[in-house]
């Protein structure tokens, strides 16, 4: 917890304990705390660049917060009394034992969770059930908030905790120490909505940050979660992830060392990971998030999901992008105006190229969204638990009461490995 102007050495300790990417402590500031490495007054007389003051320099507002190396902000030193209990709450174990004690709890472990509410400026969606509804949303790709369905999922008679709330350009993830049937888990999300980029946006990244995408600092956030929740409690991720933005920026911005991380992340958790698609499962995710990398992970799978290592219109466009052309071809309306180009007269002939043109590229589109919907259905979660990526596939009523249990059995398992090891 820092309370006041932490200079030069003291803030490497407070790095080494919190910051990095293997560690699990956490690092609460207040208002008036500052972490520099030379003080303003130093720096101005040694010809150094400084800001208008110590808060300036390593504040949380302006620097500590925003780049994610502190996670908590209170308002004064009680308040960051509050946070630090509330973090022991979710990942203190007592000596002699594996995991933080659960808490009593009323919340129905059968909770229906499709009657929690959705209200969300812009997003028609009014309760939970409208995400996962074939009539409200058709092949899962209209934009949800991602904070309603964790709410809706996580004990309601428990507050949580949510972590690296201010931390700049890593929106698409959130991250909740929280309560799941009385047990203390890491609770993560993957935005589901579009959210628009502040400040300067360079001109070969994207202007917004794209629903089920991760990008570098979302990336980062969700590696050091993972890490922060090891040897401790166990964590769950509802997923709506199409995989990971391939922008020059991103790449620029480490996207591919922050990637690997999550996945190393995965590969070095002691503990059960309980991973469930809610929407849409596509790209990397089913690299970094793989069974293969931790034998501890189950994967399921919301009914109506869609998993496949492409999605359906990348698919259309680029893998099958002949088929494509061939429907395009043998489209009527296009081999009909095409014959009426060959029987034309030379004045004609250019005016019904022109109108080939526009029809073969609106023809083209049409085809492309057939061959998007193709292969959307046969790529199904069904089809992702025969081939053996997903273990289990639960209706949306049964979502929560299925996430406690799978909690339970991830728990057992430890304790049980654990007993064997002690005889």
């Amino acid at each position: 917890v820092v309370t006041g102007i932490n200079v030069g050495a003291q803030p490497y300790w407070n790095a080494e304990a919190t910051m990095l990417m293997h560690t699990r402590g956490i690092l609460v500031m207040t208002p008036d705390s500052a972490m520099v490495l030379t003080g303003k007054q130093a720096l101005d007389y040694s010809g150094g660049v400084s800001a208008e003051d110590n808060f300036g320099i390593g504040g949380y507002d302006r620097v500590m917060g925003p780049n994610g190396q502190a996670q908590y902000w209170a308002a004064d030193l009680a308040g960051a009394r509050d946070i630090l209990f509330a973090h022991y709450a979710h990942s203190y174990v007592a000596p002699g034992e594996r995991f933080p004690r659960p808490a009593p709890t009323t919340d129905l472990r059968d909770r229906d969770v499709r009657s929690a509410p959705h209200v969300v400026d812009g997003i028609d969606f009014t309760t939970i059930g409208d995400i996962f509804s074939e009539d409200s949303n058709p092949g899962r790709k209209k934009p949800f908030d991602i904070r309603a369905l964790l709410r809706a999922v996580m004990d309601a008679d428990h507050v949580p905790l949510e972590r690296w709330v201010d931390m700049a350009d890593a929106q698409m993830a959130v991250v909740y120490d929280t309560h799941l049937g009385g047990y203390p888990i890491t609770l993560l999300g993957i935005e589901s909505r579009p959210i628009q980029r502040r400040g300067l946006i360079p001109a070969d990244g994207p202007d917004q940050w794209s629903a089920g995408t991760l990008f570098p600092r979302a990336s980062k956030k969700v590696a050091r979660a993972i890490n922060a929740a090891s040897g401790t409690r166990p964590v769950v991720v509802l997923a709506n992830l199409s995989g990971f933005d391939g922008s020059p920026e991103s790449l620029r911005q480490l996207q591919l060392e922050y990637g690997a991380e999550i996945g190393r992340a995965v590969v070095n958790f002691d503990g059960p990971i309980v991973f469930c698609v809610v929407s849409r499962y596509h790209g990397g995710a089913f690299v970094v998030f793989s069974q293969a990398l931790n034998e501890a992970m189950e994967v399921a799978a919301v009914e109506g999901s869609h998993a496949s290592v492409i999605g359906g219109p990348p698919a259309a466009a680029v893998v099958f992008a002949g088929e494509v052309n061939r429907r395009t071809d043998a489209d009527p309306r296009v081999q009909e105006l095409e014959q009426r180009i060959a029987d034309a007269d030379n004045g004609e002939v250019a005016q019904l190229r022109a109108q080939l043109d526009e029809l073969r590229s609106s023809v083209r589109s049409e085809k492309l969204g057939e061959v998007a919907a193709e292969f959307d259905a046969v790529h199904s979660v069904q089809r992702a638990q025969e081939v053996g990526s997903i273990d289990h596939i639960v209706s949306a009523q049964d979502l929560r009461p299925y996430l406690i249990d799978a909690v339970e059995r991830g728990m057992a398992s430890v304790q049980d490995e654990l007993a064997g090891d002690g005889a």
